[in-house]
């Protein structure tokens, strides 16, 4: 028995889901506690627990799960006439992920707390370092001097993303914040940086960039060619359908080997890993995403990634 936790309208958990015909699936978001649904966790003094999930008139026996995916789940929205509903929603908060973490199922790519630590930037590169991947040159700093310092170190060629979100709100607007290269008229406001720190990295010539998605034991690479456009030269997500070709790509053995161990080392069981090809060959470690999107890889590539996330829900293998 195989529960999917996500939002409403997942076209990623749609697939995964075509690809488990056959399989007892149940998705549920958790968004839904507690307004339209129930958890529960009981010790009945026998030694055992029991975890259940009521919804829709079903009561689902969360004991009996074999895998959990922990897609992307909503956060628990407390009822419109709520009082106290930080509060409340908190406490739901805590009980959704005591339910989820006290399973001993399966969790695809692992529970919420080992995705947020995998997802650390900084925490990341160290890893991926301990490893042996190559890594940009990189400074995670916000002092304005050490900054200064880099960029002249770098001569100039250097791109800042953020240590953590690339989602952020001021004054009403909402801004995406990715990789982007500093410019000369950035430096004069380089004293900002002691108010929240940044990543900032030499610049890495690209042959092309490389997707590694790794499913289980199974890895699905992508070379995306993000030079032959301006839109994605510095960033990829600035995907240009039109103009960025994508293909399978021959990933060498130890950098798979590599890509193995950081997933398995970072406690999941599913991760999307950003690295770029150089014109001399290198393969570079940028970043991991541990619930990385993959239906675009999919659908330009025809790699099955897909059907082993499905493969791998039904395997209950715990990791």
């Amino acid at each position: 028995m195989i529960l999917i936790l996500t939002c409403a309208g997942d076209e990623h958990a749609e697939r995964v889901v075509g690809a488990l015909a056959g399989a007892d699936v149940t998705v549920f978001d958790p968004a839904r506690f507690p307004a339209a649904a129930t958890l529960e966790i009981g010790h009945p003094g026998d030694g055992s627990t029991v975890r259940t999930l009521g919804r829709g008139g079903r009561r689902l026996a969360l004991d009996e799960l074999t895998a959990i995916w922990y897609r992307r789940p909503g956060n628990p929205v407390a009822h419109p006439l709520t009082v106290a509903r930080d509060h409340v929603e908190e406490e739901c908060r805590v009980m959704v992920e005591s339910v989820w973490d006290g399973l001993g199922c399966l969790k695809v790519p692992a529970s919420r707390s080992v995705i947020d630590r995998a997802g650390r930037k900084a925490y990341q590169l160290e890893v991926a370092r301990q490893l042996g991947f190559h890594l940009p040159a990189t400074l995670i700093t916000n002092d304005p001097e050490c900054f200064l310092d880099f960029y002249d170190r770098h001569e100039g060629q250097v791109i800042t993303k953020p240590v953590h979100g690339n989602r952020l709100e001021a004054d009403g607007e909402r801004f995406g914040r990715f990789a982007a290269p500093v410019t000369p008229a950035d430096l004069g406001h380089a004293g900002a940086l002691r108010l929240c720190p940044i990543i900032v990295q030499a610049y890495v010539p690209k042959r092309v960039e490389v997707r590694v998605t790794v499913v289980g034991g199974e890895i699905f690479a992508a070379e995306i060619h993000s030079q032959v456009s301006n839109h994605t030269r510095y960033d990829w997500r600035h995907y240009d359908p039109g103009a960025t070709p994508m293909l399978a790509h021959d990933l060498p053995g130890e950098v798979s080997r590599r890509c193995l161990e950081l997933v398995e080392r970072l406690g999941l069981s599913y991760g999307a890993i950003d690295l770029i090809l150089t014109p001399d060959g290198r393969h570079v470690f940028l970043e991991i995403n541990p619930n990385g999107q993959f239906l675009w890889i999919e659908d330009a590539t025809g790699l099955p990634i897909s059907a082993a996330i499905g493969e791998l829900l039904k395997s209950g293998v715990k990791r």
